[in-house]
């Protein structure tokens, strides 16, 4: 893959009003995401809506998933399926919040390798997809592996 461009994805933000009262839209470059309404009770309650978070678990847990995806391949175990449930744990932190954890959970069905071996994949994984590169040092990234046969 060397020689390739660099790849620059965007996104807009849109934002009315104040932080408990106000709302706002994200909407994505590609079109998949269009004026989606997030807003605090989106953010920090339970209303219909999205919010930063939830779009960052998305973003690591495809990022992982495909990392995993390639590792299992170059080793000669390429995967019939995985699948990711990612978490992000946000906290109080001083007069605001902190991302602390990521949480990975992958399900795989991977034929021609043991547990110890999906585990040692998903751990190398959790540490090369250019998301977890981005919160090293910063957010606690914890890996669960469950192989199914």
């Amino acid at each position: 893959m060397s020689g390739m461009a660099n790849i620059e994805r965007k996104a807009n933000a849109l934002w009315m009003g104040d932080l408990r009262s106000g709302n706002g839209t994200l909407s994505s470059g590609s079109g998949v995401l269009s004026e989606q309404k997030y807003s605090f009770q989106t953010r920090f309650g339970e209303e219909s809506g999205t919010n930063p978070e939830e779009l960052l678990a998305a973003a690591h847990g495809g990022c992982f998933t495909m990392q995993l995806s390639a590792i299992l391949a170059g080793d000669g175990h390429p995967a019939r399926l995985l699948a990711t449930d990612a978490t992000c744990v946000m906290e109080p932190a001083g007069a605001g919040f902190k991302i602390t954890k990521m949480i990975l959970k992958v399900r795989g069905a991977v034929d021609g390798l043991d547990q110890a071996g999906f585990e040692a994949a998903v751990g190398k994984a959790a540490e090369m997809c250019p998301l977890s590169q981005i919160m090293k040092g910063n957010v606690q990234i914890e890996h669960e592996a469950v192989l199914e046969h």
